[in-house]
């Protein structure tokens, strides 16, 4: 490690096959809880590459527990996390709307590191139990058209880092990784991140897949769809700046959006979605997040009708359903 630390301090660049290597040994419990605090704090002082994400997340997948939920289509809702901008559970909330609209999801979570409520503590704190047997997950997606991935139960990595990056509790490479090593191999990604630089890195990652891909990222920082301002798509299609205004929506302030203080005050705003109980402006996040999911499965769409899906998966408590079922599962 101190070989490995020296090169981030001459801000060296490491390769493909050295970001692997690294994190492989990182999995195995090679080094000790110093050691990888200060690794993950020195490398977030700089920008990461191609080369190095392609690496991270090459080890990620070898290592992880495969699952293979027997049906094609599915995409998952996923943020990098990282903004810093504290929101309600919105890509997990769409993820719902989405399957409420009768598309399959596959959504892969953890718990919140820099911000206060993840999509797994929100989930936890209403009764999921998570787990990793295939079975169980292959049962969800067949029934609620929708299945919860807790990453730490599928990738050695990340349960091996987890107590150091809650320590930390800022954003960290395992950030970036996240939307990337869904374990579930998604044919379909909507991913949210939180600048222009990582947004680019994704994009020249994705084009080399087979995978359906829209990134995002809201020319004011949020990693998701948060109508506080226009947003920046890239896809199959290019690169292109989307008006909030175009697509039929009034700006958002900021406090609009925001989460709860507490788990428990982001699982209430989480319900009050789900039962039709919610602002507008928290319902309109939502399904401006899940019609672009839906866009990204079928591309030949407008995003009006994706949006009408969305509206009428919400409105009519599919998306309710969708989630007790997964619960009662």
């Amino acid at each position: 490690m101190k070989q490995i630390l020296n090169h981030l301090f001459e801000n060296k660049t490491f390769t493909r096959e050295q970001s692997k290597e690294i994190l492989t040994e990182i999995a195995r419990g090679k080094y000790n809880n110093s050691q990888m605090a200060a690794f993950m704090t020195a490398y977030c002082m700089r920008s990461i590459t191609v080369n190095e994400l392609e690496g991270f997340r090459d080890a990620m997948l070898e290592l992880c527990l495969p699952v293979d939920l027997e049906t094609d289509e599915i995409i998952d809702l996923c943020g990098t996390g990282g903004d810093g901008k504290d929101t309600f559970n919105i890509s997990t909330l769409a993820s719902f709307v989405v399957a409420g609209a009768g598309y399959k999801v596959a959504k892969h979570g953890n718990y919140g590191v820099s911000s206060g409520c993840g999509s797994s503590n929100v989930m936890e704190f209403l009764g999921y139990k998570f787990t990793n047997e295939e079975d169980k997950l292959k049962s969800s997606i067949g029934q609620a058209n929708i299945c919860f991935l807790h990453a730490p139960l599928f990738h050695p990595a990340m349960k091996t880092v987890a107590p150091i990056r809650r320590e930390l509790g800022v954003k960290t490479f395992f950030n970036m990784l996240g939307p990337m090593v869904n374990p579930a191999k998604p044919t379909n990604q909507m991913v949210g991140v939180f600048n222009l630089e990582l947004a680019r890195i994704y994009a020249y990652l994705y084009q080399k897949s087979n995978v359906k891909y829209t990134i995002l990222n809201a020319l004011d920082g949020y990693d998701e769809v948060s109508l506080t301002c226009d947003f920046k798509t890239f896809s199959a299609e290019g690169e292109k700046i989307n008006s909030i205004e175009n697509l039929g929506f009034d700006k958002l302030q900021p406090g609009e959006i925001l989460g709860g203080s507490s788990v428990a005050e982001s699982a209430d705003i989480f319900m009050n979605v789900l039962k039709g109980d919610a602002t507008k402006a928290q319902n309109n996040v939502v399904l401006a997040n899940a019609a672009l999911a839906i866009k990204t499965i079928g591309p030949e769409k407008s995003f009006a009708d994706c949006f009408y899906e969305a509206e009428e998966s919400l409105v009519s408590k599919k998306a309710l359903t969708s989630f007790k079922t997964l619960l009662a599962n």
